[in-house]
């Protein structure tokens, strides 16, 4: 692939070489340089990868995406941009031919509840026909692998690489944990999710190496409904106006609030000899009676967001794109 066409969403500056060299690779760890690669360097907690780029060009990458100016031979392609780490984000969509366009995409953020939400849509989904890829705390499922992962949402580059393999094991759905260093780190950037979800927001992961304070916290989990095509939020958490008053997508509101798009009520803990739950009742966009095998208040709102992404009589009347595989003539928009 040309240097070019991975470039092609970005604003760059080529201070020396080509922009039509070809690239064979796209790596950000300087133990991973191969002959013919784009080595971005990253300014880490740890370590910049500008100091490797006298190495980089010694090893043969034919490109260096850099933020500051280095000093590397010549024949080696030198791309300049703002921000590396936001560039490696659209590099790697370029590299993998943008597979999140095949895709249905669904991001959960919050401080709690993500795991156990993101378990749940993938549930309902598959009961109702859909094969979902995972991408989460626990791990990354596509089809029968499960990747054991280390960081809730993991860089750029491997995003793209999983939605590319979840593409070509067909599946139609993904859904993803997004957390606050993910969109403080710009590893989901340029992905425009379909559909996303915030749960609950508490002071959490305030500290040196992650969020210097809570605004800026609650600031990375907003970015969400700035990402997505169409949102759901828990009208019932303290911080929803300020997470939501940005927010350039429609949001369907769920919660015991009676003002919510989707409320629950007549909430009760449910139990038999082989049985621990919460049983409740449901109006607004979906009717009925719910038994969730999950016991809590907090779960009631999980399920919540489940039903209310599978209610689409009333999506359907709004104009809500309905959930189908992306790029594929068959009909696949199955009820929940």
């Amino acid at each position: 692939m040309k240097c070019s066409q991975l470039l092609e969403h970005l604003e760059y500056t080529c201070l020396q070489g080509s922009t039509d060299v070809k690239v064979t690779a796209v790596v950000n760890d300087s133990r991973k340089i191969e002959e013919g690669c784009l080595f971005l360097c990253i300014k880490g907690a740890a370590f910049d990868g500008h100091k490797f780029a006298a190495e980089a060009a010694e090893k043969g990458a034919a490109v260096l995406v850099v933020e500051d100016e280095v000093e590397v031979p010549d024949s080696v392609t030198v791309i300049k941009v703002d921000n590396t780490r936001y560039a490696m984000a659209l590099i790697s969509a370029a590299w993998f031919g943008y597979p999140a366009e095949e895709l249905t995409t669904i991001a959960v953020t919050g401080t709690k509840g993500k795991t156990t939400t993101t378990y749940m849509v993938k549930s309902l989904l598959e009961e109702a026909g859909h094969k979902v890829g995972v991408i989460g705390t626990i791990e990354v499922v596509i089809g029968q692998e499960h990747i054991p992962v280390n960081n809730t949402t993991p860089e750029s580059y491997d995003i793209h690489s999983y939605f590319r393999k979840m593409a070509e094991e067909d599946c139609d759905v993904v859904v993803m944990e997004a957390s606050s260093q993910g969109f403080k780190l710009d590893r989901t950037a340029g992905i425009m999710f379909d559909y996303g979800l915030f749960t609950n927001l508490s002071p959490d992961h305030i500290g040196p190496n992650e969020h210097k304070d809570f605004a800026e916290y609650l600031s990375c989990k907003a970015k969400l409904f700035n990402q997505c095509r169409y949102g759901y939020a828990n009208i019932d958490d303290e911080h929803f106006a300020e997470i939501t008053k940005n927010a350039t997508c429609p949001i369907e509101t769920f919660g015991l609030n009676e003002n919510a798009d989707l409320v629950a009520y007549d909430v009760e803990l449910t139990r038999d000899r082989d049985f621990l739950g919460v049983d409740f009742g449901l109006k607004g966009t979906c009717e009925g009676k719910i038994s969730c095998g999950v016991p809590g208040t907090f779960n009631v709102r999980c399920d919540q967001y489940c039903r209310s992404y599978g209610c689409y009589r009333r999506a359907d009347e709004q104009g809500t794109p309905p959930l189908q595989r992306k790029g594929k003539s068959t009909d696949c928009s199955d009820r929940i």
